[in-house]
């Protein structure tokens, strides 16, 4: 499952990247790149692959990913309908691991910057305190004319490596040299199954998709991704089951079935394995939230 190699420019007379991506909807193709990429999305929603992890995304998240550690961003589906005027923003930076050198984040008190870009082999989530500060500190950065822009990066990074609450995405980090030989193959994998997973997929015809046979495409999917078809599939399911409960106000029952199981007791079960609660408590739980958040775009 090759992802596809991205060639990130760094514009003239600058040593890392930084840009604003105000479009229809993101980048939605498997790929990686050997730059460090620190993503803030400012305006946008749907389905986020790094490595082997698959979860839902959301306007405000702060993510930080290692370097060639694929990634792929899928919106929802209402920003591909013709008529709507929905639109996706991101700030997003690009630099190198070796922009700072090694002796630089030796040093003592780079120890919080240097452990941070280690965690970020695996990707991660950023929450809590330090996230509002960064995300300003982003704007600050994108709009600064003068003045040593590496500081700049290196204060947010500072301030990352402080930030309250870290969440591991990947549970591997990946090393792997890439050809662009399988990057079309796995777009199609993915693009179908976000497409199709409310109805039963099967083996024959997801590795028809593929262009492999039926045996082939299971011992393919698994040594590249880590998992099960049937699992990435689950994943799948249960990330847009948890998108309805927390987004609608539908009957448990209809989201199980539009989530695509047929079974409401698999359902059930599932879920719970995957979140540790059921959805029912689930929903409840989101709800007594949102009570306490107003502003909390969501539809009680």
């Amino acid at each position: 499952m090759k992802p596809q190699l991205l060639k990130v420019p760094k514009g003239l007379q600058k040593s890392f990247s930084i840009r604003r991506d105000v479009v229809l909807y993101f980048y939605n193709r498997w790929h990686y790149h050997p730059e460090i990429e620190l993503i803030h999305i400012e305006q946008g929603s749907g389905t986020q692959f790094v490595g082997d992890n698959i979860q839902n995304f959301q306007s405000g998240d702060l993510l930080l990913i290692g370097p060639n550690l694929p990634h792929y961003w899928r919106c929802d589906e209402k920003y591909f309908q013709r008529e709507s005027q929905l639109y996706a923003q991101a700030t997003v930076v690009h630099f190198s691991l070796d922009l700072f050198g090694n002796a630089f984040l030796d040093l003592p008190e780079n120890k919080a910057i240097r452990e941070l870009l280690l965690k970020a082999r695996f990707g991660m989530k950023l929450l809590g305190e330090g996230t509002e500060n960064v995300k300003k500190l982003l704007q600050e950065l994108l709009d600064q004319k003068s003045g040593n822009a590496v500081i700049s990066l290196l204060q947010i990074l500072e301030n990352l490596a402080h930030c309250a609450e870290m969440k591991t995405l990947s549970h591997t980090h990946y090393q792997e040299e890439y050809d662009q030989f399988d990057t079309d193959r796995i777009n199609q994998i993915y693009q179908y199954s976000i497409s199709n997973f409310q109805k039963k997929i099967s083996i024959e015809e997801i590795s028809e998709i593929a262009n492999i046979s039926p045996h082939s495409f299971c011992r393919y999917f698994k040594s590249r991704s880590r998992k099960t078809y049937s699992q990435f599939l689950l994943e799948l399911r249960i990330g847009h089951a948890c998108k309805l409960l927390s987004e609608t106000k539908l009957p448990v029952a209809q989201i199980c079935y539009e989530s695509g199981f047929n079974n409401f007791a698999n359902f059930n079960k599932y879920f719970k394995i995957h979140t540790g609660k059921s959805p029912l408590g689930y929903q409840k739980e989101f709800r007594k939230i949102a009570v306490h958040l107003p502003n909390l775009e969501v539809t009680l």
